[in-house]
């Protein structure tokens, strides 16, 4: 591993993470890159390149930051070989791997190729125009505030299937089943599960249950003419909106980025301390 790149969260103080990124490269004569805003609010050595660059050329992109930082720097990485390490610098997430104190650590373990890949699905649309979204966590369309309800009819593979009438209906992935779909009352899915979730936020509708569907299943969500404007929201971002009469065609995209997983924990563990999962009451 000659190249590490940079992934910086926008706000928190990411310099001793950095630091020990470019002391471990050093000692080896490798490179660390990061994109020219980032790294520029850091005195540091590591080499200011674009996006595309610093994904082409890093062996290893590095998220510090948290889950937000991580799903970005999986969507930099979408339909690339380079896999990602989530280190965190602050409330423990579902993504980041391990903390700054480990890093060294892991980098070497990584280096020696004593580590796994864990390799996770994407969602994505093509917005009105023309980009394609790319989520990692989920596609949501959501109401705004004093302009109605989402009334959107879901249809699978091109076929009619049920009608919402939500705050929100998502489109998420497994990785995604703990962020908004856990909080709609959706399932906790594995994030080695190929497959994606539709929920209904708060539904209006006598039908409110999430409905699970294969990697292979497109979904089309039709905006019925009762549909007020909604946000197209891209792992919690607007994207762009929509209204009555639009359409919006979710695919699932396979394998789509790499996380690099080292054993310390798993997924069930986090879950347990971020959730706050517990066990079910025993009868006396």
């Amino acid at each position: 591993m000659s190249t590490v790149g940079l992934v910086l969260h926008p706000r928190r103080d990411s310099k001793i993470a950095v630091d020990a990124i470019v002391e471990w490269a050093t000692m080896r004569s490798g490179t660390v890159l990061g994109l020219p805003e980032e790294i520029g609010r850091i005195d540091c050595s590591a080499v200011a390149v674009d996006a595309d660059e610093l994904v082409r050329r890093a062996d290893l992109l590095v998220s510090l930051g948290g889950d937000g930082t991580m799903l970005r720097s999986m969507r930099m990485a979408a339909g690339h070989a380079t896999p990602v390490l989530g280190v965190n610098l602050g409330r423990l997430g579902f993504l980041a791997e391990i903390d700054v104190k480990d890093l060294a650590q892991a980098l070497t373990s990584i280096d020696e190729h004593r580590y796994q890949v864990e390799q996770r699905m994407a969602v994505a649309a093509r917005l009105p125009d023309g980009q394609m979204a790319t989520a990692f966590n989920d596609i949501a369309l959501v109401r705004i505030p004093g302009d109605g309800m989402a009334v959107v009819e879901v249809l699978v593979k091109g076929e009619p299937f049920v009608r919402y009438a939500a705050d929100a209906v998502i489109v998420s992935t497994s990785t995604g089943s703990t962020a908004y779909s856990f909080s709609a009352s959706g399932p906790i899915v594995s994030p080695t599960v190929e497959g994606f979730l539709v929920i209904p936020a708060s539904a209006h509708s006598a039908f409110n249950r999430a409905i699970m569907l294969s990697a292979d299943e497109a979904v089309t969500l039709n905006l019925l003419p009762t549909c007020g404007p909604l946000a197209v929201e891209v792992d919690g971002a607007v994207a762009t909106r929509l209204g009555a009469g639009d359409r919006l065609e979710v695919t699932a995209s396979r394998a789509a980025a790499r996380v690099v997983r080292l054993g310390n924990t798993t997924f069930y563990e986090r879950a347990r301390r971020k959730l706050r999962v517990s066990g079910s009451v025993e009868a006396d």
